[in-house]
């Protein structure tokens, strides 16, 4: 079988971070071979980058088992899903003038970096089909999760009609027909989130509780680990920092600490994609071994950390963890 992307990184990857990538991949596909589990946290803008070109054929060869991501990285595969066509692209944003900023926004074109979302076509259309799922939710007296409401929202089909890329590109379309376990940390701060406290606050939702945030996540979280962990190593694949890594990773001290249940065994495997800066205090910058010290990983957890760019390094580790 012919590996181009895998035998090119083998050759050519041999030194500095290129050889810690090639490392921490092939240490993700041991853990894996000897039947461990793993977590993939998402921060940054890693949707918006198309991570789901490869994300989603990782959580189809389960070589994912679950997700923490930010309220962004969730909602922002599905923006991509239907409006992929009217997103605009502005390789010279570094020449912007402020007046430009203005005339995108002028445009309803919000950008990140070099990619510019379509407001109406995006965010305005998935709106209208989650305040659906929200209503009906608060009606009816059910409370789910925002996953679980865009899982609900993609398997109604309401959205079908406005895909604009293959679905086998979208990691949440993936990650539904698995029923992956996805946390979200701090929904709250994401587009989608705050269109849920708008529909509140016009009292078109009743109850605020309709959609489950925060300490359920984490409580869900360490049940997850719970079951899973005794009986196989689970190990941690940060892609940047934020809230989508630090969350998650601390269910091990709290089971440990907070519920005196130390027989919990530690992440088995941990690797962080950072540009971070660990000398400006950066909790997204801590070199792996600090986590010893807070009880998240052991001395002898397999450790990886490669500083480069999450969106050029992760589908690099990923083609290699699938063969390509």
């Amino acid at each position: 079988m012919s590996k181009p992307v895998s035998d090119f990184i083998r050759h050519h990857y041999r030194h500095f971070n290129a050889a810690a990538l090639v490392d921490a991949a092939d240490a993700y596909s041991r853990h894996l071979d000897n039947g461990g589990k793993m977590l993939v946290s998402l921060a940054g803008a890693m949707s918006t980058a198309e991570l789901g070109l490869s994300l989603a054929e990782m959580i189809r060869q389960d070589k994912v088992h679950i997700i923490s991501c930010t309220g962004a990285n969730l909602e922002e595969d599905i923006f991509n899903l239907v409006a992929h066509d009217y997103y605009e692209r502005v390789p010279h944003y570094r020449d912007l003038t402020a007046a430009d900023e203005q005339a995108l926004l002028d445009r309803h074109m919000n950008r990140v970096t070099d990619t510019c979302i379509p407001e109406m076509e995006a965010m305005r259309r998935l709106e209208k089909v989650m305040v659906d799922q929200w209503t009906a939710a608060d009606k009816a007296g059910e409370r789910y999760f925002p996953h679980e409401f865009f899982f609900r929202a993609l398997s109604s089909g309401a959205l079908e009609k406005f895909y604009q890329i293959d679905p086998k590109d979208s990691w949440m379309i993936a990650a539904m027909e698995k029923n992956l376990p996805i946390i979200v940390p701090g929904w709250e701060d994401s587009t989608l989130g705050n269109m849920y406290a708008g529909h509140c606050i016009s009292g078109d939702i009743k109850n605020v509780h309709t959609v489950r945030t925060g300490i359920e996540y984490m409580t869900s979280l360490a049940g997850w680990y719970q079951e899973k962990a005794p009986k196989a190593s689970v190990g941690f694949y940060q892609i940047g920092g934020g809230i989508a890594g630090d969350f998650p990773i601390c269910v091990v001290p709290m089971l440990h600490q907070d519920l005196q249940l130390p027989e919990i065994p530690v992440w088995g495997y941990f690797c962080q994609i950072s540009d971070s800066t660990t000398s400006y205090g950066s909790y997204s910058g801590a070199v792996p071994n600090e986590k010893i010290t807070w009880g998240k990983l052991a001395e002898d957890t397999p450790k990886f950390i490669v500083e480069s760019d999450a969106t050029i390094v992760a589908p690099l580790m990923f083609a290699l963890i699938l063969g390509w």
